[in-house]
């Protein structure tokens, strides 16, 4: 039985933001190694830009650049709900949030390809 408050829309803006918060934290531990590479180990460095030419990788970077707007506009979303009145129009701004994250990540998603 779902619970009545997992039905609430803005149930999913908080698992979205959640959940781009924990991935986004598990992806910058391999963010600083690889930006060690480049000051350690240059050969190893070119080998891994050398894989980031790979389409998964390109699809894989969309993600990020999407998990990162999910995770910014969520928290202006909550930053909305601590300093500004409760209102209807929250469930509109958090489906507006999440649309503008789907954009922003399409449009480097585009560049890239």
């Amino acid at each position: 039985m779902i619970r009545p408050h997992r039905r609430h829309p803005l149930f999913l803006a908080f698992l979205l933001h959640r959940t781009s918060g924990i991935l986004l934290a598990l992806f910058l531990p391999v963010h600083f190694w690889v930006l060690s590479l480049a000051l350690t180990d240059a050969a190893a460095f070119d080998g891994f830009i050398r894989f980031t030419d790979l389409a998964v990788v390109k699809l894989a970077e969309g993600l990020l650049i999407f998990l990162l707007a999910v995770h910014i506009f969520g928290g202006l979303r909550l930053m909305a709900l601590e300093w500004l009145p409760w209102t209807a129009m929250q469930k509109q701004l958090a489906a507006g949030a999440i649309a503008l994250s789907c954009f922003v990540s399409a449009t480097f998603f585009l560049q890239v390809i």
